[in-house]
């Protein structure tokens, strides 16, 4: 029987949650020396491998030194992909890849040719290290003469990790994130330029590399993400402004900090700076818009990707305007990816509001508090309003499943799960129906 590559990826990132799940439960994991509670230590590993970064323990207080190390494992291995890993150890030992295995890449990576996947393979592990390093080594200049090196150390690879890969992991206690650093220029600055370049894409960041003329998905994200931020920040700004409990006791300049933090954190990352749950409802419902949206296609975040978002705008201009196709930068997009983005949008929506309505009939949180934690969920963001470590173990189910669906993508589990019909040979005639 033939496996389709986005079956094997569904099964690839299940396998891993698993495992990670079994070491995290291990009395060696916990800085006590205790077993953890099995379903806890899935929904860490699921969190990590998924690079959501909800967490119902207290990540940097719970867990032991080896048990941090394992969450980092996750978090790299669930940023890029098992089939990324799996591959590129190929490509070590100078085994030849098969089109079965360039497939499962093209799909993992969301490349459009199976030809580009060894070399974008070798670029992306060489960038990923590279920027990391580069975070780690700021960090830790940062963090050592505060924590000491040892602590400054783990601190700053920890962090630089979790960034990158969008995971929006952290370690201060008392399940702080990075409330602490609200003013810290270099972490906030460092945090939010690593989640921007590993939400992007590697498609994007080899393209930029390269120095040539950039292609029409690359101009699109850029685009995408350079508008959400702008005016995420702004907004942001504007509706926390007076909130005395978040920027309202900010100087000037660092409110604005503060609002572009909470502006690129949404986009798949899941750091905070100030209160979610003290957030006025505008500002807590564009959040949750820029979760739903997340990040870029072959990046390391989820969501219905900016692309998608982009493709939406643009059909939805041109029908508006009796247009026949959708342009962007003076090019035609394809009926199919118009399809494709509307396609995965449904879908996404479809499991948003089942996922609301089933953890707000068991856990009885409000509305906002259980929609905002399933947007979190599905753009395995990693925000919260504060009810994840209240979640009951049914609750806890419920965003297990949608962090997974979120990160593997609606389209592709659903495509892993249903039987593929061939095109009928015959063509029905056309008749049209009343719209709207």
């Amino acid at each position: 029987m033939k496996i389709k590559p986005s079956t094997l990826i569904a099964i690839s990132f299940f396998l891993i949650i698993l495992a990670g799940g079994i070491l995290l439960s291990l009395p060696i994991s916990s800085s006590s020396g205790t077993p953890t509670n099995f379903l806890d230590a899935y929904f860490t590993s699921n969190s990590a491998t998924c690079v959501t970064g909800l967490v119902v323990l207290d990540t940097g207080v719970h867990f032991s030194l080896f048990g941090l190390i394992v969450i980092i494992c996750l978090m790299q291995m669930g940023g890029l992909g098992y089939m990324t890993f799996s591959v590129f150890a190929m490509l070590v030992l100078r085994k030849k890849l098969f089109v079965s295995e360039r497939m499962m890449m093209q799909e993992a990576l969301n490349i459009y040719s199976g030809k580009e996947v060894v070399e974008i393979l070798k670029k992306i592990f060489a960038i990923v290290f590279a920027i990391e390093g580069i975070g780690a080594l700021i960090l830790f200049l940062r963090w050592a003469p505060e924590l000491g090196v040892r602590k400054g150390f783990l601190y700053a690879i920890f962090h630089a990790v979790s960034a990158f890969n969008n995971a929006g992991f952290a370690l201060p206690p008392n399940f702080a994130n990075l409330s602490p650093y609200v003013t810290d220029i270099i972490i906030n600055l460092t945090i939010t330029t690593l989640i921007i370049i590993g939400g992007i894409g590697f498609i994007v960041i080899s393209d930029i590399l390269k120095g040539r003329k950039l292609s029409l998905h690359s101009k699109i994200v850029i685009t995408t993400t350079a508008l959400l931020i702008i005016v995420g920040t702004a907004a942001i700004m504007f509706f926390e402004f007076s909130n005395p409990k978040t920027l309202g006791p900010l100087p000037f300049g660092y409110k604005l900090l503060a609002s572009y933090f909470q502006a690129v954190t949404p986009r798949t990352a899941g750091f905070n700076t100030i209160d979610n749950g003290a957030l006025f409802a505008p500002t807590l419902i564009l959040t949750m818009f820029l979760m739903f949206v997340g990040a870029s296609p072959g990046g390391t975040g989820g969501g219905i990707k900016t692309s998608t978002f982009a493709v939406l705008i643009g059909t939805i201009r041109a029908t508006l305007k009796g247009l026949k196709d959708t342009i962007m930068f003076k090019r035609r997009i394809p009926h199919e990816t118009v399809r494709r983005a509307f396609t995965i949008t449904t879908l996404s929506v479809f499991v948003v509001i089942t996922a609301v309505l089933l953890l707000d009939y068991f856990d009885h949180f409000s509305f906002m508090e259980s929609a905002f934690e399933v947007f979190s969920a599905f753009g395995t963001v990693g925000l919260s309003m504060g009810i994840t470590s209240k979640l009951s173990s049914i609750g806890k189910i419920i965003i297990i499943v949608v962090m997974f669906i979120g990160r593997v993508g609606p389209l592709s589990l659903a495509l892993s799960l249903l039987i593929q019909q061939k095109e009928p040979k015959i063509e029905y005639p056309k008749e049209y129906i009343s719209i709207g």
